[in-house]
């Protein structure tokens, strides 16, 4: 039973940074791509802090059973719009991450002035409040570095693939991109053996050093 409130109560605190972390994340990819002429964002109604307009049930699943890594619903855009297809499109892939590691800062802001206040934090109310504020912080900043970095990865349809697409040769670039429809499936498999969090860590250790120390 112990075990169980505690699996439920590390949850509750990990809801708030991953909503605010996929909802930045999204937003960002389509405010990009609306800026770049694309329409087909704001047409879907993606351009909203609302976070149920984003959220995937899969890669909230996903988010319950790891405890470390979820995803939302991809915003729709359409390169046609753009000036260059191939540039923009990777300004719109890379505006997701970086909006992860802009959210990380503001929690890690947000932790850093929890610790700053001139408050006993041994007194049970203190302790009520700040502990799980501090919990949602430091939660903060490792989901979304996270976040940031899972996207990152060269797997179709993350957000990296679009930046390998774009260093490849077109004809190479849309053989690489058909592998999407098997991506879920590689990303599912690395993160069942571990090797998803092998790759994470580091980073997450790096930004807890730069961030929190």
């Amino acid at each position: 039973m112990d075990e169980l409130a505690a699996t439920i109560q590390h949850l509750a605190i990990m809801a708030v940074p991953f909503l605010v972390g996929i909802t930045c994340h999204e937003v960002a990819h389509g405010w990009v791509s609306y800026l770049l002429g694309d329409p087909t964002p704001r047409l879907a109604g993606r351009l909203t802090a609302n976070p149920l307009r984003h959220l995937d049930p899969l890669g909230t699943l996903a988010l319950v059973l790891t405890q470390a890594i979820g995803w939302a619903k991809p915003v729709p855009v359409d390169p046609r719009y753009y000036a260059s297809p191939r540039r923009d499109m990777v300004l719109v892939a890379l505006a997701g991450p970086a909006a992860n590691l802009v959210v990380a800062f503001a929690f890690a802001l947000l932790f850093w002035g929890l610790e700053s206040l001139p408050v006993d934090w041994s007194t049970p109310q203190a302790a009520f409040w700040g502990r799980p504020l501090a919990g949602i912080a430091l939660a903060g900043v490792s989901i979304n570095v996270a976040l940031a970095v899972f996207n990152l990865l060269p797997i179709p349809p993350l957000d990296g693939s679009k930046v390998v697409a774009w260093l490849l040769p077109p004809h190479l670039a849309t053989q690489y991109l058909r592998w999407e429809r098997f991506g879920f499936i590689a990303i599912l498999i690395l993160a069942m053996t571990g090797a998803l969090s092998f790759v994470i860590r580091p980073a997450l250790r790096l930004a807890q050093a730069l961030l929190l120390a």
